[in-house]
């Protein structure tokens, strides 16, 4: 499979599933009107602006934001030459303004990318990372954080974010309004009623796998693209397995950022698999192995 063929799959598969979860929040509107016995859009617009809103500021101020949280100190090409040269490279490689540079001052090996859009984007790199990795793996890591800004990742992972806290929204408006005096629906089809009553139990859970799914999809497509603008797919890799063989973590390990890191900063269990934002750093390898051949 060619850099090209696992792009065009990892799109497509993003745009499936954020039509699914399009449909998936008006399914969950629709079970919680018959539950209630209430029009659906009663509970749903004022909810769709509480989710907005409160998504909104972390998208216009991302940047900022994540450099806040992340202790992230922006550099200028004079105090690190060779790392904004790489970075001027594969900013020209992919078609996109150079964003800026910053260091985190970690010895875990990692590296994130933010920002609302070209103008606003950052890519920062902890101390540790710049110490294990030679030239051609800095320069896949920084070929996938410019995937990331080049195909508006934060964009769609605010959709994702929206969608998922708009369910929530609903299901706690859903149980206030259960529980006040008007009660649930009187009547009506058992089975629908219980159909409905599952639906509402299990929004927020299917809510966030989805989410979930849709930044490991990112996650594929960031590696196909870092792939197509540097033609060596042996860089990427290489800078994978040093991550993969390295335990430490980084001291920022904030659950909120957790998703923008090239790998994700959470400590990892069997449980919370479903939920992880990253795909197994394993099969990233060897999807990026079998395109060197």
């Amino acid at each position: 499979m060619t850099f090209k063929d696992v792009a065009k799959r990892n799109l497509r598969k993003s745009i499936y599933l954020l039509v699914f979860m399009f449909f998936f929040v008006i399914l969950v509107a629709i079970s919680i009107g018959y539950y209630l016995g209430i029009d659906p859009t009663i509970i749903f617009i004022p909810a769709l602006l509480i989710a907005i809103f409160s998504s909104v500021g972390g998208y216009w101020g991302a940047d900022t934001l994540v450099m806040s949280i992340t202790k992230a100190k922006i550099i200028t090409p004079e105090e690190n030459p060779q790392l904004h040269n790489l970075v001027d490279e594969m900013a020209i490689a992919s078609g996109i303004k150079k964003p800026k540079v910053a260091i985190v001052q970690d010895t875990a090996p990692n590296a994130f990318a933010t920002g609302r859009d070209e103008d606003h984007a950052l890519i920062a790199f902890t101390t540790g990372i710049l110490e294990v990795m030679d030239r051609e793996q800095l320069q896949g890591v920084i070929a996938h954080e410019m995937a990331h800004i080049k195909n508006r990742d934060t964009l769609v992972g605010v959709i994702a974010t929206v969608s998922a806290g708009l369910i929530a929204v609903l299901v706690d408006f859903s149980w206030r309004l259960a529980f006040s005096s008007r009660g649930g629906k009187k009547g009506g089809n058992p089975l629908l009623l219980l159909g409905a009553v599952i639906a509402i139990i299990l929004a927020p859970v299917a809510a966030m796998l989805i989410k979930a799914a849709i930044t490991r999809k990112r996650e594929e497509l960031a590696d196909a693209s870092a792939v197509a603008f540097t033609r060596n797919p042996a860089g990427l890799r290489r800078a994978l397995e040093a991550l993969r063989d390295d335990s430490s973590v980084v001291t920022s390990d904030n659950k909120s950022v957790a998703h923008l890191y090239i790998e994700s900063p959470l400590v990892k269990s069997k449980l919370s698999s479903w939920f992880d934002t990253h795909p197994p750093i394993q099969d990233r390898i060897d999807l990026l192995t079998s395109m060197e051949s």
